[in-house]
């Protein structure tokens, strides 16, 4: 019950004001085979702040809490690069419509039910690869040659073809090219959709060249990295990633 099937546990954040319902929800996951609590939080902005730190791979998030509540919180977790999966729990059934209109991808009743949270932790971790493939399979009709970047210079065209990677920090993202780095206004989702035949997703906050990718590599810390064919820069690979790139390098 609740194996993934990728050898790796998926990694749970568990989000209520109320400390009981935290740890008994806890106890119940730990009993589940395939998933782990990597954390666990009081209100949305802790939520918020404790999906930057850990990256989890599913969210339980209560709805009714002090301060930013759980719909509020559910709104700007779909708005990250790369959101965790969210599954609401509450102890209301009134939140539903609400809660749908999220993308939130569970909503179960407290008290929680061993079976019942078993289900919906499944749900999520298929909706995970259905979405994925839905995206790798999209059209690339619309795609652009060339990135365009306001510089000092003026307007700056980066081809496509010269890029190897894609790298969020905070309001921008940087291109990394033959010539150079180069800041643009386009958000790493946006990018992703529309180069997605073409980049991969390797990092919360990264996108890299498929045609670059020389070798996935582990190093003695057990962190991953991304050899490239023509720069010696080395692009992070995050723990939920590793297995979708390895299967990647596989099929080329």
């Amino acid at each position: 019950m609740g194996s993934t099937g990728t050898g790796q546990a998926m990694q749970v954040l568990v989000v209520d004001d109320e400390l009981l319902a935290r740890q008994r929800t806890m106890r119940m996951i730990e009993k589940l085979d395939g998933y782990e609590v990597v954390g666990e939080a009081g209100n949305g902005s802790a939520a918020l702040d404790a999906i930057n730190d850990l990256d989890p791979d599913i969210v339980l998030l209560d709805i009714r809490m002090p301060g930013e509540d759980g719909l509020t919180a559910a709104g700007r977790i779909a708005e990250l690069n790369d959101p965790p999966a969210v599954i609401f729990c509450t102890a209301y059934d009134d939140y539903a419509l609400q809660a749908f209109d999220t993308l939130a991808v569970g909503y179960i009743l407290k008290p929680l039910q061993q079976e019942q949270l078993a289900g919906a932790l499944e749900k999520a971790t298929r909706l995970n690869k259905v979405q994925l493939a839905q995206l790798q399979d999209s059209s690339t009709s619309e795609q652009r040659k060339n990135i365009a970047a306001k510089t000092r210079r003026g307007v700056e065209l980066v081809p496509i073809e010269d890029i190897y990677c894609f790298m969020a920090d905070q309001k921008y993202v940087t291109v990394y090219h033959t010539n150079g780095e180069t800041l643009i206004d386009d958000t790493l989702k946006e990018l992703e959709k529309e180069f997605c035949n073409s980049f991969v997703r390797v990092h919360r906050n990264a996108l890299v060249a498929i045609k670059e990718i020389e070798k996935l590599e582990r190093l003695p810390s057990g962190q991953y990295e991304l050899q490239l064919k023509n720069t010696e820069f080395r692009p992070v690979v995050s723990r939920r990633h590793v297995s979708s790139v390895r299967e990647l390098l596989s099929s080329l």
